[in-house]
């Protein structure tokens, strides 16, 4: 997954602005706790969930349309966990057209926010921190997780069981998306990857061994950071060989942005291969849900 020497080089604060830059329903809540906002204008519901998954009790923010049901999607938080950056990327999902559960990636170990930000997270020992929640995390584990997520969002009037579901993740969890799709193959259907670690590190279970047992009608984007490229020799010319034998929709890029880069809160964070990143995500769920 990811390395602490991916995080060691980058120190650019975040600006008020770069927090803002989300879209309107991101602007309104740039920098609120991760309390249920009054999504009213937007047409939005947003509230907090609890639900019995394996292994404890996932919870989580759930955020959809107020008056209709829409294909659901995942947006698995990155090593800094469920905090106000992600539920602003959540909210901008669901004004795209899903029914977004944002949940807790590390509800096996504890529950909710545990960290305001990312910089929160560098700031106060958030690696030694987060290394045993992350540890009980397996491959196995995750794929649990995900059954359970599945069959909890297919429960939810909001959702239209109809079409598939969609999932994305960054950095820890870019290669959860993989791993879910594998899990539930019949219902999730798109899986977005971002600048993330283990994607190729060379066991039968590695998301890249996993790509050619996918559906046809599934969908997977992998977004490489150009720093993690410049350091791990290989790993996009092994993706991109899985890609093109894989019978699933499979596309990998390297963006121009570092690791981080999409992620809203990230000293990483960069505007225009953000935006790419997200029109890129949306192209993927319009093509597979």
């Amino acid at each position: 997954m990811c390395e602490r020497d991916q995080f060691s080089a980058i120190n650019r604060p975040v600006s008020r602005r770069q927090f803002g830059a989300l879209g309107a329903a991101g602007a309104v809540a740039a920098c609120a706790p991760m309390e249920p906002m009054d999504t009213e204008a937007i047409g939005l519901v947003e509230r907090q969930v609890n639900f019995a998954a394996d292994g404890g009790t996932m919870d989580g923010v759930f955020i959809h349309s107020a008056s209709r049901s829409a294909p659901a999607a995942i947006l698995w938080p990155d090593i800094a966990g469920l905090r106000p950056a992600k539920i602003q990327m959540g909210r901008r999902l669901a004004e795209s057209g899903y029914s977004v559960l944002v949940p807790n990636p590390y509800y096996r170990s504890v529950a909710g926010q545990q960290f305001e930000d990312f910089s929160d997270w560098r700031n106060n020992d958030g690696w030694e921190r987060v290394t045993p929640w992350r540890e009980v995390n397996t491959p196995q584990a995750i794929m649990a997780t995900a059954r359970s997520v599945a069959s909890w969002l297919d429960d939810q009037d909001a959702v239209d069981t109809n079409k598939g579901i969609g999932n994305l993740g960054h950095c820890m969890t870019g290669s959860w998306t993989i791993y879910c799709a594998h899990a539930v193959p019949d219902r999730i259907k798109a899986a977005a990857s971002f600048h993330s670690g283990g994607l190729t590190r060379g066991e039968d279970m590695a998301p890249v061994n996993l790509l050619g047992d996918l559906p046809a009608d599934s969908g997977v984007h992998i977004g490489i950071a150009r720093d993690d490229n410049a350091s791990s020799e290989g790993m996009k010319e092994e993706l991109e060989a899985a890609a093109a034998a894989a019978s699933a929709d499979v596309s990998v890029e390297l963006y121009d942005g570092d690791h981080g880069w999409t992620v809203l809160d990230s000293p990483a964070y960069a505007r225009d291969p953000a935006e790419r990143a997200w029109n890129n995500l949306l192209a993927l769920f319009s093509r597979t849900l």
